[in-house]
């Protein structure tokens, strides 16, 4: 409740900011309806940012996780034996 008090001093201050500038021919362009309109288009000028970044941060992601996925493979044949040797030796040690 109070906020929704606040809210309506702060337009009604603002209205009446930009009634006077209006008066003395500074400025028609300050009203709560444009500002509004400023404040959602920079809402959505933040959220395609945002979608941007996470885009950018999803494919670099991707990118990592095949490069890891093909040195895997890649290394997969070499230490396999090496992985299967030490674990014959450890069982054998064990014993």
């Amino acid at each position: 409740m109070i906020t929704q008090q606040l809210l309506d001093t702060a337009l009604k201050g603002l209205d009446r900011l930009g009634f006077r500038l209006d008066q003395y021919g500074i400025t028609g362009k300050l009203n709560r309806h444009n500002l509004t309109a400023f404040i959602a288009q920079e809402q959505k000028h933040l959220e395609g940012e945002w979608d941007s970044i996470q885009v950018r941060f999803d494919r670099r992601r991707s990118q990592v996780e095949g490069v890891l996925a093909a040195f895997e493979a890649r290394t997969d044949p070499l230490v396999k034996p090496l992985i299967s040797r030490f674990n014959q030796l450890r069982g054998a040690s064990g014993n």
